[in-house]
Formats: C-alpha cells, sequence, structure tokens
C-alpha cells in the first residue's frame, strides 16, 4: 500500500469530445462525465478517487469554460481553486503547461499529469508506479508511465526504452517516443519487448517541466509563468499560446536529448477510444453488455454493447458485435469493428450546422 506522497501534486487534464463515443459523448457533455463502467461513479470521479491517497486534496483539474460546473458539481469536496477553466480548448501543452506555472507558484515539488477519461483496474499497481515515478521525477527527470501492451494496438502511441537508470530500479531511459504504428509495426515492437503504450501520464517537477518547453519555446514558457503570477490576465493572455500536444512541445525533444525516462505500469489501463473498447472493457465476446438499465432491452442472439439511453425498450435479436447507442434525440447502430468511424458522423453533423447534436 502506498501512503500520501509529500510535496506532490495531481494535475487532471479533461478535455476533448470524446467523438468516438457520440451520441453518449458529446462537446457539452464529454465521455469523462460520464460513468461508462457501470461503477457508478463518473471516470472523472473515479480518477479522482485513485489519486486521493496519493495526495489528498492536492489536485487540480484543468478543464473547459463549458464544463466548469458540471466538473465543480461532481468534486464538490475539493477546493474551490482546485478547478481551472481554459477560455479556449489549446491542446495538452497548454492545458499542462498552465498547472505548472501554477503548482510552480503554489510552490508544489512535483507533479503529475492523468487524464480524466482513463480507466485503470489496479489502484495499487497504479500508486506503486506513480511513488516510483515521483522519486525519479525529484532528480530531475522528465518521467512517463509506460504501460505494458496486452496487445499490437495501433490506437496507441509508443515508448521505446532504453537502459536502467541508476538509483531507479524499475525506471529506464527513454531513448524515443514513436507515433501511432500499423498493426504489422506494433508486433513488431511487441516481439522486441522493449516497447510500451505512451498513456499521455507524466511525472515532473513544475519548474522542470516550464524549464524544458522554454528551451523549445521561450515566449510559450514566460506567457505561462505570466498567467500564474497575475490570474486575471488569463482571458487575455491565452488566446496567444499555440495550439501542441505535450508529446510534441516537450517530451519528444527532451527524449532525443536524453532528459526523460519511463516507469513501467501494469496495472490494467484503457482509454476507452470508441464503443469496441468499450465492449471489451464491459463484457465478454460471445454475449451483449448493457451499459444503463438492463431492463431496457431485449437481447436474443446478440452480442456487442446496448446503451438504453432514451427511456424506450431497445430490442436486439440475431446480430454479432453490434453497437446500439439509443439517446432522446440520436440513435447510433454501428458494428464493433467499425467503431472508429462514429467520428465521421459528427464530423458531417457539424458540416451540416446541427450543433445542438454534437
Amino acid at each position: 500500500m502506498v501512503d500520501e506522497i509529500p510535496g506532490f501534486w495531481a494535475v487532471v487534464p479533461a478535455g476533448g469530445a470524446g467523438t468516438r463515443l457520440w451520441p453518449l459523448s458529446r462537446s457539452r457533455s464529454p465521455k469523462f462525465l460520464h460513468d461508462l463502467t457501470g461503477a457508478g461513479e463518473s471516470l472523472l470521479e473515479q480518477t479522482r478517487a485513485r489519486l486521493a491517497p496519493l495526495v489528498g486534496d492536492r489536485l487540480l483539474v484543468v478543464t473547459g469554460e463549458a464544463h466548469r460546473t458540471a466538473v465543480r458539481g461532481q468534486l464538490a469536496m475539493l477546493p474551490e481553486d482546485a478547478v481551472v477553466a481554459e477560455p479556449s480548448a489549446r491542446d495538452s501543452m497548454a492545458a499542462i503547461g498552465l498547472a505548472a506555472a501554477l503548482l510552480e507558484k503554489r510552490g508544489a515539488e512535483v507533479m503529475g499529469s492523468f487524464a480524466a477519461d482513463h480507466v485503470i483496474t489496479d489502484p495499487g499497481g497504479f500508486a506503486a508506479a506513480v511513488a516510483d515515478a515521483v522519486a525519479a521525477a525529484r532528480d530531475g527527470w522528465l518521467v512517463t508511465i509506460g504501460i505494458e501492451p496486452t496487445f499490437a494496438s495501433a490506437a496507441f502511441g509508443y515508448i521505446r526504452q532504453g537502459e536502467e537508470l541508476p538509483g531507479h530500479p524499475t525506471a529506464r531511459k527513454v531513448a524515443e517516443f514513436v507515433e501511432k504504428p500499423s498493426v504489422p509495426v506494433a508486433e513488431e515492437y511487441l516481439a522486441t519487448g522493449h516497447y510500451r503504450w505512451n498513456a499521455g501520464m507524466f511525472v515532473v517537477r513544475p519548474s522542470v517541466l516550464l524549464d524544458l518547453l522554454a528551451e523549445q519555446d521561450a515566449g510559450f514558457a514566460a506567457t505561462l509563468r505570466a498567467i500564474a503570477a497575475e490570474p486575471d490576465r488569463l482571458p487575455e493572455l491565452w488566446e496567444a499560446l499555440p495550439r501542441i500536444a505535450i508529446d510534441h512541445a516537450v517530451a519528444e525533444p527532451a527524449a532525443a536529448a536524453g532528459r526523460v525516462v519511463t516507469i513501467p505500469g501494469g496495472f490494467g489501463w484503457d482509454d476507452i477510444g470508441d464503443f469496441d473498447s468499450l465492449a471489451t472493457l464491459l463484457g465478454d465476446d460471445d454475449a451483449c453488455s448493457v451499459l444503463g438499465d438492463a431492463g431496457l432491452t431485449q437481447l436474443i442472439g446478440a452480442s456487442g454493447i446496448v446503451v438504453p439511453g432514451s427511456g424506450r425498450t431497445v430490442a436486439v435479436i440475431g446480430l454479432d458485435d453490434v453497437v446500439v447507442v439509443d439517446t432522446p434525440d440520436a440513435l447510433l447502430v454501428t458494428t464493433r469493428a467499425r467503431a472508429q468511424e462514429v467520428k465521421k458522423v459528427v464530423a458531417a453533423l457539424k458540416e451540416q450546422g446541427r450543433h445542438d447534436l454534437v
């Protein structure tokens, strides 16, 4: 059991619309606000519960202005200043960098960034990996937690592990970050035993992160620190920040310079990228999983996933690997194999001006 870690803060970026989970997840009600596991808590609430034993109330959520009220409602137990709202979405570097600047000003020793919409099945294993990551971060490293791959996925980026890090038994230096590969290339990666999934979990001293950013873009880091010094200037300064992911802005160049290490994470992880992965998470391949009130379904000889969310009964007969998501204003019917294409529906609705549906 890992105890609370002194001086350690958790940062939770809570953004994105989860377009591959439409019509359940939408821009005004993204996936982190939903209970997608049947646990009785939203993914955001589960994230807080997982981090609370390590940080107590030292948690900072960065979310969009449109979601501030809903986030505060789900995390009412946290201090008022635990939720920071971005005026607009500007990708992960701005969100995590803003948190780093605020925590640097508060005197935080180490921070860890953990997405609001991930599912982790072994909280104890997660806590142990985080504790190892914090120990390495105290020595000035940018640390990522590399997830042990369970199959050759083309949906995730990868981390190639290098040599061991003296003084930190579980840590390995990061040789490079690799973009999402094809399945055959991913199979080659797994065969070597040197690759981990990149889940976007970073642990680092706030000042180290901002200094690494400053080496690539001095103005970016300076603006984040200016906002932290004068929070009232957030609306004024925010729109000038670049739209770039933390991987491209900091992690990749830092890895190339030999300044990033990774800690292995074998604690059961999923980012629920689409309804196919959600179906895998919820049940077995031979049955039909129901997310919601099973009393609203009639399932005969069917497999896949059904989400009855409109109040009416959904009946599925003799269909394999089906996806049926029923909401009051939209109905999705597809297959698990084509679940990734749901984002095309969202794009088409936006082009048609149907913003009421997305």
